[in-house]
């Protein structure tokens, strides 16, 4: 009976995350007029992304001449406004092409829709029509750029709002964010705004999620989590993205007191920056989540009495993408006490000794499992450089299934160590030291614990029906988040850190002891060799494969 329970919650765990890491279903192009359409979106992303264009290329120029058309017909007031592209920038262009120009003009599209009060600050739209070299561009920015046009156009559909819209389209974003900087340093425009919200993608398909926001983002988490019906997204991801080397066209903005949301999709990886960024392979899906969400939080802010305030940075992250569950501080402390009175309660409940094996167990998987991740990463050709990076960005599935192999092999190894046990000191121990330092990322530890505690404590006191309802529903929903922040994770940082999954597994191991009461330390052995043997040959062929035809065709990247 207890492997029943252990089936139906790797089966609710596995539903979970196929349902938190699937984008919404495409709209047809006959959808209703207010709502918005992944096919009527797909339109404008096949005559933007036709071909590659760069900026000041004549190619650029035709897409350039397209948004001003279509702004237009939306009803907008068009300008295009030109700027210089800086020397170190012409020295990157060259790199890309071999040749650095003399001298290149960027042109941001600009469109206001006005809305029924235009002395309100206005909601800026933003995402870069320009690409990388070589690249057509379908996915970044052209996803974007589409997902705008035909928000936009479901908005005005409905009649005005009350605010007017900015829609800015940017040009050089790939050639250091000049377009949006131009715009924040040096438009007019720029001081009439009160909120933005920037379009991204580092990939061709996936869930949109929210990975950036202004500070002080309380009040606009709070609106975010009520206008959007089917949210993306956690305060860990922000709280990452800040501490990485990266930007995009939302950074000049921040320096501007907007409310501010960053939007992207990740997915497909290996379509970044690539000569196969083409219409027919981006993820239909995708643009419809990233329509949804930029329409629905659009008509929020632009039709709202007043623009959130700032207001303490809230604790977020979404359910499986049925809801978006945030908290403030002091919610945070009370979650963590109760997570630690429940693993107390469960560590009583071990035989004599149990406590130092659930320590062991989980520094087995932590440490032996992380260092065995750094390992075969190494291993799999993990290094530096741009055409590295590109090829093994195409290698991210690959690289996933090899660390969900090495997790499992870790989980085996320690089994002996934690079966049958409940409760997990380490993993109070981590959830404190989040509380304490980054509270906004301590959900990653104190909601699987919290229901681990649950399930060790209810599991401990009965053994009927009701019970192993309880426990396959726990653990489900802990599989769930720990395979879809994993997923998250590989493709965000995977190729670089893989490490971090090792955490994931490890807050496994207290929901896995109650549920396995014992376990055959050879077989457990033979299984984790078997994962090994099949992360190694995984590693071996991501080393040995030829690079990826998806890789980028810059200059200097040849040879």
């Amino acid at each position: 009976m207890r492997w029943l329970t252990l089936a139906v919650t790797a089966l609710i765990g596995i539903a979970l995350a196929i349902l938190g890491t699937t984008p919404q279903s495409p709209a047809r192009i006959d959808s209703d007029e207010a709502s918005f359409s992944a096919e009527r979106a797909i339109e404008h992303v096949r005559v933007i992304a036709a071909e590659p264009h760069p900026t000041g290329s004549a190619a650029n120029a035709k897409v350039r001449e397209y948004l001003a058309a279509e702004l237009e017909e939306l009803g907008a007031e068009v300008s295009l406004v030109e700027g210089p592209v800086p020397e170190r920038s012409l020295a990157r262009f060259g790199r890309w092409s071999g040749e650095a120009p003399d001298a290149l003009t960027l042109t941001n599209v600009i469109g206001v829709i006005p809305g029924r009060d235009r002395s309100k600050p206005a909601i800026a739209l933003m995402a870069h029509h320009d690409t990388v070299w070589g690249s057509p561009g379908a996915s970044d920015d052209t996803a974007g750029v589409a997902s705008i046009l035909e928000s936009v156009r479901a908005i005005t559909s409905q009649g005005q709002s009350a605010r007017d819209i900015v829609v800015l389209f940017t040009d050089g974003e790939e050639l250091g964010l000049l377009g949006a900087q131009q715009f924040i340093d040096e438009n007019p425009l720029a001081d009439r705004v009160g909120a933005i919200i920037n379009l991204e993608a580092r990939g061709a398909g996936g869930r949109t999620t929210l990975f950036q926001t202004s500070k002080d983002n309380g009040a606009a988490i709070e609106l975010y989590a009520d206008a959007v019906s089917r949210p993306g997204g956690s305060s860990l991801a922000t709280f990452v993205y800040e501490v990485l080397p990266n930007d995009t066209d939302l950074t000049p903005a921040l320096t501007r007191p907007y409310v501010a949301y960053n939007l992207s999709f990740i997915g497909r990886p290996g379509l970044y920056h690539s000569p196969k960024a083409t219409p027919e392979n981006l993820d239909q899906g995708a643009v419809q989540d990233m329509g949804v969400q930029t329409l629905e939080l659009t008509l929020a802010l632009a039709n709202a009495d007043a623009l959130p305030e700032a207001a303490e940075d809230r604790t977020f992250f979404d359910v499986f993408g049925i809801f978006l569950l945030h908290y403030g501080t002091v919610v945070g402390w009370v979650l963590f006490v109760m997570t630690a009175s429940l693993h107390v309660n469960c560590l009583r409940m071990n035989s004599p000794g149990g406590w130092w094996r659930s320590l062991a167990a989980s520094a087995v998987v932590i440490l032996g499992g992380g260092l065995t991740l750094y390992t075969f990463n190494a291993i799999s050709g993990q290094g530096a450089g741009e055409g590295i990076y590109y090829d093994r960005l195409a290698a991210i599935p690959m690289l996933e299934a090899q660390a969900l192999l090495i997790c499992i092999a870790a989980l085996a190894v320690s089994a002996p160590l934690w079966a049958g046990r409940r409760g997990s000191i380490v993993g109070v121990l981590i959830a404190l030291a989040m509380q304490i330092f980054v509270p906004t990322t301590a959900f990653l530890v104190v909601w699987p614990l919290l229901l681990a505690g649950i399930l060790g404590v209810v599991t401990g006191k009965s053994d009927g029906a009701i019970t192993k309802v309880v426990a396959a529903l726990c653990g489900g929903v802990v599989l769930g988040l720990m395979l879809q922040f994993g997923h998250q994770f590989m493709q965000g940082v995977g190729p670089d850190v893989p490490m971090v999954v090792a955490l994931l597994a490890a807050l496994l191991v207290p929901v896995l002891g109650p549920l396995i009461p014992a376990v055959n330390a050879k077989r457990c052995f033979v299984i984790a060799g078997a994962c090994l043997v099949g992360a190694l040959a995984i590693a071996t062929w991501v080393r040995f494969d030829p690079v990826a035809d998806t890789v980028p065709l810059y200059d200097s990247m040849k040879g």
